[in-house]
C-alpha cells in the first residue's frame, strides 16, 4: 500500500441475503432444504477508490446507494462479502446515532469507554477530557445516562469525542444533520482546522453545499455501484441527474454500465448539446418537451453584458421553445460560485409570476430583474424548465453553468452577498 494513501478500497462487495419469511433463514442455515430461499441484494458491488492522506473526500448518492455501508466496512463495523479495505492511520468515526455508545452508561463513562476502545490510557483520556466537555457543551448532563439525551445532545458528545482523540482519519456519516445550526458551524470550523493540519476526512452528507465547500474530491454512488469520482461540482451535477431519473449510463461493448472518470462523465452528459453555443463543461439534460434556446444578461442600461457592477440593476433573460404541450412550466435560474456552491436563485413558481399552460410551438421570453448584491468575483449561471406532471416532478430542460457573470466591486463585505448596511457612529 502506498504510504501516501490513507484508505484503499479494492473491489469491495457487500451482499445481503433477503428472506420473505424469517423461518426461511433458519431452514437455510440448518440445511433443511436444498432450495435457495433467499434473494441477494448487492449493497455494494465492486467498489474501488483510494483516499490520499490530507484529502477531504465526500460520498454522495441517493438513499440505498451504499454510502453508509461503505463507511461501516472501512471502520470495521461490517465485514465485506468480498474485496478488501486497507487503512493507514488511526480512524475516528461518527456513524449513525448511537454507534459505539452504551446507552445505559453516563456521558462521562462513554467518553472513557470510547477512548479506551481507541487505545488510549485513562491518563491520556484525563488530559483530553476538558477539551471534550468544552466542545460538547452539554453541562451536567454528562453525568446522566445517554439514553436520556436528546438527539442534539447525543451528537454533540459523540462528535466532541470523535474529534478530540487526535485521529489521523475522521469519518462522519450524516450525523451532524441533527445538531443545531451553531453546533454545525462549530463542527465545520473543526473540519477547517483538520484540513489545515493535513488530516484525512471522509464524510457522507445530503448537504450539497457543504460537500462543495469542504471536499477536495467527491465519490458518487448509486444502487451499490460507483458512477464516478471527480470535483464536487462535476459529481453534484451528475447526482442531480440521478435524483430526477435522467442519468444516462455509459454502456461499454459488453452492454454493461462502465465506470466513468471525470472527463467521460461530462462527455456523456453533454453528448447531445450544441458545443458551438455552450461551454465544453456545461451539463444538459431533460425530457426536451421544452428547450432553452437562448440566455443572456443585460446591465442597468439594457446592454447585453457579462460584467455587472455591484449595486446596480441587471436582468437575466431566457427564451424557451415548447416542443409539446406543458401544463404548468416553471422557469428557473441559479447562481453558483466557481466551486459549485449554489449562492442564490429563484423561479417563476416562487415568484408567483407565471402559472399557465404552454402549447406546442410557442416561445416564451422570461426576464428576471434585480439588484446585484453579490460580492465581487466570478459566478456561473444555470437555467431550468421544470414542472409537475400529476404528483411527479419532471425536468424538461436543464443547463448547468452555461453563462459566466463577473461582478465588479470596489467594496466587498463578509460572505457571499452584501446586506447593504447603513452605518452610523455617534457620540453618546
Amino acid at each position: 500500500m502506498d504510504e501516501n494513501i490513507a484508505i484503499e478500497v479494492k473491489d469491495l462487495t457487500k451482499i445481503y441475503k433477503l428472506y420473505e419469511k424469517s423461518s426461511y433463514r433458519m431452514k437455510e442455515a440448518l440445511h433443511l432444504t436444498r432450495k435457495k430461499l433467499h434473494t441477494e441484494h448487492y449493497a455494494l458491488s465492486g467498489i474501488n477508490m483510494d483516499i490520499k492522506k490530507g484529502e477531504t473526500v465526500g460520498i454522495i448518492g441517493t438513499n440505498g446507494s451504499g454510502k453508509s455501508t461503505i463507511l461501516k466496512i472501512i471502520t470495521g463495523v461490517l465485514n465485506p462479502t468480498s474485496g478488501e479495505v486497507n487503512v493507514n492511520g488511526r480512524i475516528s468515526a461518527l456513524l449513525e446515532l448511537g454507534a459505539g455508545f452504551n446507552m445505559e452508561y453516563t456521558g462521562l463513562e462513554n467518553i472513557y469507554l470510547n477512548g479506551t476502545m481507541m487505545g488510549f490510557s485513562e491518563k491520556e483520556i484525563d488530559a483530553k477530557l476538558q477539551d471534550i466537555l468544552d466542545f460538547a457543551d452539554i453541562g451536567d448532563f454528562v453525568h446522566q445516562p445517554v439514553k436520556t439525551y436528546s438527539s442534539g445532545m447525543f451528537v454533540r458528545l459523540a462528535f466532541a469525542v470523535a474529534i478530540n482523540i487526535e485521529p489521523e482519519i475522521l469519518i462522519v456519516d450524516e450525523a451532524l444533520s441533527v445538531g443545531d445550526v451553531f453546533f454545525q458551524a462549530k463542527c465545520y470550523h473543526k473540519f477547517d482546522e483538520f484540513k489545515e493540519m493535513g488530516k484525512t476526512i471522509l464524510f457522507v452528507s445530503h448537504d450539497l453545499s457543504s460537500i462543495a465547500k469542504y471536499c477536495d474530491r467527491v465519490v458518487l454512488l448509486n444502487k451499490g455501484t460507483k458512477l464516478g469520482e471527480g470535483t464536487p461540482k462535476q459529481m453534484i451535477d451528475i447526482y442531480k441527474q440521478v435524483l430526477v431519473g435522467q442519468y444516462e449510463p455509459n454502456f461499454n461493448e459488453e452492454g454493461k454500465d462502465s465506470l466513468l472518470n471525470d472527463s467521460e462523465l461530462m462527455e456523456a452528459a453533454n453528448k447531445k448539446k450544441d458545443k458551438a453555443d455552450r461551454p465544453d463543461d456545461a451539463l444538459e439534460y431533460g425530457s426536451k418537451k421544452a428547450l432553452i434556446r437562448k440566455y443572456y444578461v443585460t446591465d442597468e442600461n439594457g446592454r447585453e453584458s457579462n460584467a455587472i457592477i455591484k449595486g446596480t440593476d441587471f436582468t437575466i433573460h431566457l427564451e424557451v421553445e415548447f416542443m409539446e404541450h406543458v401544463e404548468a412550466p416553471i422557469f428557473a435560474y441559479t447562481f453558483k460560485n466557481i466551486k459549485g456552491t449554489e449562492i442564490t436563485g429563484t423561479n417563476t413558481m416562487f415568484e408567483k409570476a407565471f402559472l399557465e399552460p404552454c402549447e406546442k410551438g410557442t416561445v416564451k421570453h422570461i426576464s428576471y430583474k434585480q439588484n446585484m448584491n453579490l460580492q465581487g468575483g466570478e459566478y456561473l449561471l444555470s437555467f431550468g424548465v421544470t414542472g409537475y406532471e400529476g404528483d411527479g416532478f419532471t425536468v424538461y430542460h436543464r443547463l448547468y453553468d452555461v453563462l459566466n457573470v463577473t461582478v465588479i466591486s470596489d467594496k466587498d463585505t463578509v460572505g457571499y452577498y452584501d446586506m447593504n448596511s447603513k452605518v452610523t457612529v455617534e457620540d453618546i
